[in-house]
């Protein structure tokens, strides 16, 4: 197989989060996009009356302690190609359009402020240089630094900016990773090298279980996780009023060198102490909340909480659009109560690696409050609800918040919303179905799709029906009718345009950020076609960290059944480094392996420490590519040109919007 088959299985080390493009080159403009409608400016002014926006304190807090900002904000690789652009968003400094939620552009507008910022005495941030914002404690010394950004040009930008205000003198005495996602740690050697660890001595602080899930995390769905990735972060959308305005959670991700230093020290529990040069830290550990391996910091001296990403001022996702597995609203909300009672009441600032820091003892407590009551009350709520027979979707049509917390900022839906957390907190309990026999063995998408058009009375009515819809304000009712009718007959030019004037419009009416992204990425490809996946290749810290048995089930995941029915194989693979043999053999179209003793004929064997085998990431199963790694084989090569044969790669193109 050649280099370019095997390119997919390099999109599935990245997390969601590296897949954007740069918006000045790579971007497509919407084709004459449309005004916002009278039924969206309604809406404005009811989400004006209904919200506080006179309350202002996000600002101040998100302002307090500026210090200086990279001018432009504009930060390229060394082939000078622009790998992160916050300038694009000048336009947010306007005020709201017709054409954007009002909620989501006041959150929009607070996360494009960018620069290096004072958090407390001897705590300074950066943010808007990337998705995530990175943080400098000052020692005796030296520097602690948290979250390292995404890549490794965004990281140097960074660290560059805080020396050019603290002073270079400051050697990095730790990097300490929050959890494995990779906007939390891809930018690490944009602050030190390998070389700077083994000589300085720098520890590299992370929760256990971070380096599996940091690689892990997407091997087995990756290229359907990385094309819906492309639509959560409108990655080819134009930046302006009627495309992306941001994410919710930040303003975009950049693309750049994705880079990896393993750790090499692991916090394994709650309430473990480091001092790194007079730091004084304790950290909690909180797995199973926003990742499944995730640690809080406190800093006893400085009265300084890091709160990593389980307190942020968003609802988060439950479940991301991109696909994941769902997380654990219940054990979020434990974690959050015992970090009230661990340092409620002592913490005088609150600060995480994305938005703004909260100030005040009282104040404090009350933003740790909302935040965990928030996950607590839908997780509840919703399992109060199926328990009297409602379905995901009935749930979030009837989950209503508390006052107190509908009219706190910090509890907005702008990146998990509460419609698809209730539908992701009713999966985790039920699955897929609800129970109504009618859904057990429904027609795919594309025959429903032909019935209900037949049943509508034919193509032309059922595009009437929908621009019924449509102009009635009833957009959700326009899009399901569309919908059809584009399924039935994908290139019907009047079906593609009326459905992506509505997608058009639900972006426009979209208080969460990811939804946003997702209706008008769908507008995009309805109007200009497939953008595909714009992405980068992952690093080779990343591919270098695949262990064998991640190889084995990235490659089993992408073994044509049907053709491998009545083929019979047996490899060996002998990893000394590990002193690991591991067989593997095709069992009725499944690939199969086991560590343990084999009496099978061996076909062919191969014998590499654990970071040669890596190269089957990259070109799969080619002998010429694996001796030139430095893998032995020994046996009939052939039987490997017959394993290449047999591996079906995804599509990173697949449709999304059309069938």
């Amino acid at each position: 197989m050649t280099q370019t088959n095997y390119s997919w299985l390099l999109i599935l080390l990245l997390f969601f989060f590296a897949q954007a493009v740069k918006p000045d080159k790579a971007a497509l403009n919407i084709e004459h996009p449309k005004p916002a409608s009278q039924f969206i400016i309604d809406q404005w002014e009811r989400i004006q009356q209904s919200l506080p926006f006179n309350d202002t304190r996000d600002f101040v807090n998100a302002k307090r302690g500026f210090q200086g900002r990279l001018k432009p904000n504009i930060i390229k690789n060394d082939k000078d190609e622009v790998v992160w652009n916050n300038d694009v968003y000048k336009f947010l400094e306007e005020d709201a359009p017709d054409t954007v939620n009002p909620s989501l552009w006041r959150q929009s507008r607070l996360t494009h402020l960018d620069g290096l910022y004072l958090v407390t005495q001897g705590i300074y941030q950066v943010r808007g240089l990337d998705l995530s914002h990175t943080t400098f404690i000052e020692g005796d010394e030296g520097v602690v630094i948290i979250d390292p950004l995404t890549s490794e040009e965004t990281g140097a930008a960074a660290l560059a900016l805080y020396q050019e205000h603290r002073g270079t003198e400051r050697d990095i005495k730790a990097i300490i990773y929050t959890h494995p996602h990779v906007d939390h740690f891809g930018g690490v050697k944009g602050f030190v090298t390998d070389e700077d660890i083994e000589k300085k001595d720098i520890k590299v602080l992370a929760p256990q279980g971070f380096l599996e899930h940091a690689v892990s995390e997407n091997v087995f769905a990756g290229t359907a996780m990385s094309r819906r990735s492309a639509y959560m972060f409108g990655a080819a959308l134009s930046r302006g009023p009627e495309g992306q305005i941001g994410a919710g959670l930040g303003q975009s991700v950049p693309t750049g060198t994705i880079t990896l230093i393993v750790p090499n020290d692991e916090i394994s529990y709650t309430g473990e102490n480091r001092t790194i040069d007079g730091i004084d830290m304790v950290f909690q550990m909180a797995p199973n909340t926003e990742a499944p391996a995730e640690m809080l910091i406190y800093f006893p001296k400085l009265k300084a909480l890091c709160a990593a990403e389980d307190a942020t001022h968003t609802f988060h996702n439950i479940l991301t659009l991109r696909g994941a597995e769902v997380r654990d609203p219940n054990s979020w909300a434990k974690h959050l109560t015992e970090t009230i009672d661990m340092f409620g009441g002592q913490t005088e600032v609150v600060f995480a690696s994305h938005h703004w820091p909260t100030w005040g003892v009282e104040e404090v407590v009350e933003f740790l409050t909302s935040q965990r009551d928030l996950y607590a009350y839908v997780h509840g709520q919703t399992l109060r609800l199926l328990n009297k027979g409602y379905n995901g979707p009935e749930i979030a049509e009837m989950m209503t918040l508390p006052p107190a917390l509908d009219k706190t900022w910090s509890a907005r839906g702008y990146y998990g919303s509460i419609s698809h957390n209730v539908k992701a907190i009713y999966q985790r309990y039920m699955g897929w179905f609800d129970g109504n026999p009618a859904h057990l063995w429904e027609h795919t998408p594309v025959e429903r799709a032909k019935r209900y058009v037949q049943l509508a009375g034919g193509m032309g009515q059922t595009i009437q029906n929908g621009r019924e819809a449509f102009e009635a304000g009833d957009l959700r009712w326009a899009a399901e009718v569309l919908n059809h009718a584009v399924f039935s007959e994908p290139q019907n030019p009047e079906a593609r345009a009326l459905l992506a004037d509505v997608y058009e419009q639900l972006g426009y009416g979209a208080e969460n950020g990811p939804w946003r992204n997702f209706f008008i990425s769908g507008t995009t490809e309805l109007r200009n076609g497939s953008f595909g996946t714009p992405t980068q290749s992952a690093s080779a810290e990343l591919v270098s960290q695949l262990t064998p048995e991640m190889l084995f089930n990235a490659l089993a995941a992408q073994i044509n059944g049907p053709e491998a029915w009545d083929k019979k194989m047996t490899i060996e693979v002998i990893v000394p480094d590990a002193e690991v043999i591991y067989t593997l053999w095709l069992s009725n179209g499944a690939l199969i392996y086991s560590t343990a003793s084999q009496s099978r004929n061996v076909d062919v064997a191969l014998t590499g420490t654990a970071k040669q085998l890596t190269v089957l990431a990259v070109y799969g199963p080619d002998p010429e590519a694996l001796e030139k790694a430095g893998v032995k084989i020994d046996g009939d090569k052939t039987a490997l040109d017959t394993f290449s044969s047999l591996l079906d790669k995804g599509d990173p193109n697949f449709n999304i919007v059309t069938p």
